[in-house]
């Protein structure tokens, strides 16, 4: 997706803004949905809030060190970055970029067709 497809959407002034917990993943509310942010190597990754496996917190999963997403609950791993499954149960993580820009983090949406 390029910009002109996407709408972004600010999540906050400052990457210290964000409410991280020690696993690195804040739940954080943009465009009226409760999301995932997560901060893996400098980079910042937005992602659903549940599993879509089990419904699982992904803010209670963890971080591997390849930045893929640990669900919890059942220990589903997706990458963050496409969204795929990569603990092998056919699974697919919605996920958004990430966009850090002079005046704050945005988090880009598909615009409304």
């Amino acid at each position: 997706m390029d910009d002109d497809t996407l709408r972004w959407v600010k999540i906050a002034d400052n990457i210290t803004d964000i409410p991280f917990n020690d696993n690195h993943i804040a739940e954080v509310v943009a465009d009226d949905k409760t999301i995932c942010i997560a901060w893996q190597k400098d980079v910042l990754f937005a992602f659903a809030q549940k599993c879509p496996h089990a419904s699982g917190l992904l803010v209670n999963g963890y971080m591997d060190a390849s930045s893929n997403i640990v669900c919890p609950v059942h220990g589903y791993t997706f990458c963050i970055k496409n969204g795929r499954n990569i603990s092998g149960e056919g699974y697919y993580l919605k996920h958004w970029p990430v966009a850090v820009k002079p005046d704050g983090i945005y988090i880009g949406f598909e615009k409304d067709k």
